[in-house]
């Protein structure tokens, strides 16, 4: 009998969504989305998990010759969050890719 569980964890019946975006709300928005969209399908889900933020930072001369202890400092912040979606349907990984999500949101589709 703990056998049969062990197959059922081992067969991978997860589809895990990985939403990434450089604006917080363009990402709550995006999962705001998918999650209606799971739904509509009685799906099963866990999340959305938020991530640390990532942060880029760059530094850059202000000037191309002389003055070089005058730097410019910017940052990127990567906002990301995971849906785990459980005993996924074929019909419901078609309805997530008809999404039409917004520009500058990528999502990362993985069977775990």
């Amino acid at each position: 009998m703990a056998k049969a569980k062990e197959k059922e964890l081992v067969s991978g019946d997860k589809l895990r969504l990985r939403i990434r975006s450089y604006d917080n709300r363009l990402v709550d928005n995006s999962c705001r989305q998918i999650i209606e969209t799971l739904r509509r399908h009685d799906a099963k889900l866990v999340g959305p998990i938020p991530l640390p933020t990532e942060f880029k930072k760059y530094s850059v001369n202000r000037s191309t010759f002389v003055h070089k202890k005058s730097v410019e400092q910017f940052e990127m912040r990567i906002h990301k969050r995971l849906i785990d979606i459980l005993k996924p349907v074929p019909k419901l990984i078609e309805s997530l890719q008809d999404l039409n999500l917004p520009a500058g949101v990528d999502i990362e589709i993985k069977m775990v």
